[in-house]
């Protein structure tokens, strides 16, 4: 049973902030801002079921209020037990079409005692914050907040309206992001996407000096199958040659057995490019072979070789959950197997289906777990790319900008597929072995928290700006 909280006053939300400190507060006045933001959303829980993320949506649009923002620019649209928000920051019109500029307010459940510290109190040790959805993506909600609330405060006028979009259920169903997009286009409509909950950056394991950056350019298309066998069953002492386990057994064998065409797109010839210059031995040689020939070989067979790279060349299908028999002592009379598909951008959810009932066979039933968001890669707009490294560079002097295609899926992808290119460009920085988001004690690098509120002022005002050459 789902438990619903009673809404929070924002004078209570205040006492919080007075209470829930977490660690010193900054001397920049900015940066003071974003961590009070920060802690004031780690402090709701809106992970599914509780029926938080409307609060903390009202939340947020008694800061865009106070900041100035009309009521008519500020919209709200629940959704079951969630809602989605929408703040339109009015410009000039002489820079082109909006830019969207977009995270999710909903977080993946939290059992607290699990946890050594409360996952819904922000706290500041040992140079992180710990939270749940520090990482994954409240910090992206906090960064782009306080950023246009800066910005609002310094009078900037953007040359092209932005769009401040942040959905309700990305780590669960969508469905506030496919109704932005059905339901609610004109007021989302953009050039182009910017989304906090994509991309970011790598930080070296020994130094924790940054290693690169990855821009989201596309995110593949996910999908589950179930596959189930039947059979007449029987007594288990009186065995019979055709037996549903069997049967689905030598399914999956086959589908062990098969691979997806190799393919490729833009990004992921630049990523292996930009990757193999720093990866020694047989994988980096088979990096730089792939990028130049992208084809079946050997440098395709290393790479799908390592679970790391195996999904940006080609799609995948993989076995996830198994259930079969009713009885110990009975022949089964079914046999179910769900099949997690992450499939390539470009190619149709469809042609992997008929691949699969092919090499099934014709009695096997199929079915789909989901309706799935299908959409192609972004295109490298050079205006993105260049804006990106430049904020960038204001605090990592020289880091190289990688395109990158996720294995994985966000919200992103719903507007892709609805025809707004969209580009993961996340402000975090940390290292691999410190990344916990959707686990235990998620955290994020305090200073990498600090360095994304200057990323997002830098990265909007060039890009919505006056309209003037770039250096």
């Amino acid at each position: 049973m789902y438990t619903r909280y009673l809404p929070i006053s924002i004078a209570a939300i205040v006492c919080l902030s007075i209470t829930q400190q977490a660690g010193a507060a900054p001397a920049d006045p900015h940066e003071s801002q974003g961590v009070e933001l920060l802690r004031q959303l780690i402090s709701f829980d809106t992970s599914i079921g509780h029926g938080q993320v409307p609060v903390m949506a009202e939340y947020l649009a008694t800061r865009f209020r106070a900041a100035g923002f009309a009521d008519n620019d500020i919209h709200i649209f629940p959704l079951g037990d969630t809602a989605s928000m929408v703040v339109r920051y009015a410009g000039k019109g002489s820079g082109g079409r909006p830019i969207l500029l977009m995270a999710h307010m909903d977080v993946v459940t939290a059992k607290r005692d699990d946890w050594v510290r409360d996952p819904f109190t922000l706290v500041e040790e040992n140079g992180f914050f710990f939270g749940r959805g520090t990482l994954d993506v409240k910090c992206g909600v906090a960064a782009l907040t306080s950023t246009i609330l800066r910005l609002k405060a310094e009078g900037f006028v953007p040359s092209r309206d932005l769009l401040i979009v942040f959905t309700g259920d990305e780590e669960t169903s969508q469905h506030t992001a496919m109704d932005l997009a059905k339901n609610h286009r004109q007021l989302i409509d953009a050039e182009y996407a910017l989304n906090s909950d994509g991309g970011g950056g790598q930080l070296d394991e020994q130094s924790g000096q940054p290693l690169s950056y990855s821009l989201q350019t596309a995110e593949k298309t996910y999908e589950s199958f179930e596959l189930t066998v039947r059979n007449p069953g029987g007594h288990s002492s009186l065995p019979r040659a055709d037996n549903a386990i069997y049967d689905l057994a030598a399914v999956l064998h086959r589908l062990q057995g098969y691979r997806f065409p190799v393919m490729s797109n833009e990004t992921t010839l630049g990523y292996f490019r930009a990757v193999g210059k720093r990866t020694p031995g047989k994988l980096g040689a088979a990096m730089f072979a792939f990028a130049a020939h992208p084809q079946e070989g050997a440098a395709a067979a290393t790479l799908a070789a390592k679970p790391s790279y195996v999904g940006k060349t080609r799609t995948t299908c993989v076995p996830t959950l198994l259930r079969g028999g009713h009885a110990d002592n009975a022949l089964p009379q079914s046999a179910t197997v769900t099949v997690n598909c992450r499939i390539f951008p470009g190619v149709s959810v469809n042609s992997v289906q008929a691949t699969l009932q092919r090499l099934a066979g014709p009695t096997v039933e199929f079915k789909r777990v989901a309706e799935p968001i299908e959409s192609d890669a972004s295109p490298l707009r050079a205006d993105v790319v260049a804006a990106v490294t430049r904020a960038l560079h204001r605090r990592h002097p020289g880091v190289e900008v990688v395109p990158e295609q996720s294995s994985g899926a966000s919200d992103g992808a719903v507007f892709r597929g609805a025809g707004i290119p969209t580009y993961g460009s996340g402000e975090e920085f940390i290292k691999d072995s410190d990344s916990f988001a959707h686990g235990l004690n998620e955290r994020l690098p305090v200073q990498s928290f600090y360095d994304g509120l200057d990323y997002w002022h830098a990265l909007i005002t060039d890009l919505a700006g006056p309209v003037a050459a770039k250096n």
